[in-house]
């Protein structure tokens, strides 16, 4: 029988589990109603990941369909995010110590240092949970005024349905854009109600200022790179 603490993973999309996988061992596909995913062993832990699409509805459902299934010791919301805080650079890891979202501040667990005896660089602070994505500098700009570090869309769902089950929740994120970026691409018109961006709508929104936009692109697919595999080494080398 497989022993170990039992986490849950949660992620809005699969690439953010790209830099996790590798440390895992016996991968196997999980046949749960939810868009992908993935059971794996790692550090002597049992590891359900999942990735739901974007925002709260989604994760929160993510953790709904899971948690009778794996009846977590742990829930880990965990991905990409947006830094508020000029000081957050490209790949640095985030750890929550608490999510505000839709009025609610739920209070998060830090992780502790695995077996290698020290975590992996990171920051911590309060984590903006948003039903969008931040587009601006300037709307970052007022998110950090709250206080906030760090901003994504998912962490707040989880952290509902983490208090809902007396779960312990930890949020660990890695940053994809600064805080004095703005998109030119509006990732906002192209999420669709699932939760998944539309490609199409993408590319139509990257046609109108293409001289911008697709090098945008192109430079936020390699962030995205370097954010999950410095998110997937921190998993890695952490204990929760």
């Amino acid at each position: 029988m497989v022993s170990g603490q039992r986490i849950l993973l949660v992620a809005a999309e699969p690439r953010e589990f790209a830099g996790l996988l590798p440390f895992c061992s016996s991968v196997r596909k999980v046949g749960w109603p939810v868009y992908w995913a993935r059971y794996g062993q790692s550090g002597g832990r049992q590891l359900f990941m999942v990735a739901n699409g974007a925002g709260p509805v989604h994760a929160g459902r993510a953790v709904e369909v899971a948690q009778p299934e794996c009846r977590p010791e742990a829930i880990v919301s965990m991905g990409f995010c947006g830094a508020l805080d000029p000081a957050l650079s490209i790949g640095d890891v985030f750890v929550a110590t608490a999510v505000e979202a839709a009025g609610r501040r739920f209070e998060a667990c830090l992780p502790c240092a695995g077996q290698a005896g020290a975590l992996p660089h990171h920051a911590t602070g309060v984590l903006a949970s948003i039903d969008h994505v931040a587009q601006t500098a300037a709307e970052k700009n007022a998110l950090r005024a709250t206080g906030a570090a760090a901003v994504e869309m998912e962490a707040g769902g989880v952290a509902e349905r983490a208090a809902k089950h007396g779960t312990p929740l930890f949020c660990v994120r890695a940053v994809t854009d600064t805080a004095g970026e703005s998109f030119v691409t509006d990732f906002n018109r192209a999420l669709r109600s699932d939760g998944h961006f539309g490609t199409i709508s993408i590319l139509t929104s990257a046609f109108g200022n293409p001289g911008k936009a697709f090098p945008e692109l192109l430079r936020l697919r390699n962030f995205c790179r370097i954010a999950s595999r410095t998110l997937g080494e921190f998993i890695a080398g952490c204990r929760f």
